[in-house]
């Protein structure tokens, strides 16, 4: 029991309190969906901005949402936040680490509606035009059908932080043998978000919003260094 306590009273309370919130809304999802054929996703997720079901609120709540279908999106995504977020909010502060993820969520939510707007540009014009668009199945598609949900745009932005803040941190990822420093990490999820949102891989993943994660959060602390609330050595 003292153990479990400790585990609990280790982590610092944002960072606490953001695992609770996403795990209780998954489970919720999970028991709406079964028992009242309710999706808090049409509601709380992220919908394209044409879209009736579009509210600007969800720019907020999408990243407190996610995959309903099974537990690997919302574990993963909680277990990046465990593993860094205690670390960044230590460093910035309660106040400061709150405003940080949360900003980096929007402008993950950001990019991904401008991420939209490019890719369906045919759409667009189609529906403007007056014209039905049907998918390859023979579905008709509508603005609706377009929705992202889940905190990996925040989570990139706590990744960018750990690098910025703590360059030289050697950091040990499967399958490599040897130890990388933290900014080089963070540089190779860069660049494999980058490819594979430009190559269009695993297109079920919104690639442009992790990186949208990661730019805001890098504009939000060069902000920062710039008005010295960052130490020279990267620390608060």
């Amino acid at each position: 029991m003292n153990s479990r306590g400790s585990f609990w009273a280790n982590i610092p309370p944002v960072t606490k309190h953001l695992l609770i919130i996403n795990f209780l809304l998954w489970l919720a999802t999970i028991v709406m969906q079964r028992t009242a054929a309710f999706d808090l996703q049409d509601w709380l997720g992220l919908h394209y901005w044409r879209a009736s079901n579009f509210n600007a609120v969800q720019l907020v709540t999408y990243m407190f949402m996610h995959d309903s279908s099974g537990i690997a999106h919302v574990f993963f995504n909680m277990f990046s936040l465990w593993m860094f977020g205690g670390i960044i909010e230590r460093a910035m502060g309660v106040k400061r680490f709150l405003f940080y993820y949360l900003s980096c969520g929007i402008g993950a939510g950001i990019v991904q509606e401008l991420t939209w707007e490019l890719s369906l540009a045919d759409m667009v014009a189609a529906v403007e035009a007056g014209r039905t668009v049907i998918d390859g199945m023979g579905s008709v598609i509508t603005y609706n059908d377009f929705i992202t949900v889940g905190a990996s745009g925040a989570v990139f932005g706590i990744l960018l932080a750990f690098g910025y803040l703590f360059p030289n941190m050697p950091m040990y990822i499967i399958p490599f043998p040897f130890p990388i420093k933290a900014k080089w990490m963070v540089i190779g999820y860069g660049l494999v978000e980058l490819l594979f949102g430009v190559a269009g891989a695993m297109d079920s993943v919104a690639h442009f919003a992790h990186l949208g994660g990661m730019i805001f959060g890098f504009i939000i602390l060069w902000y920062w260094r710039r008005k010295g609330a960052v130490g020279g050595n990267g620390y608060y």
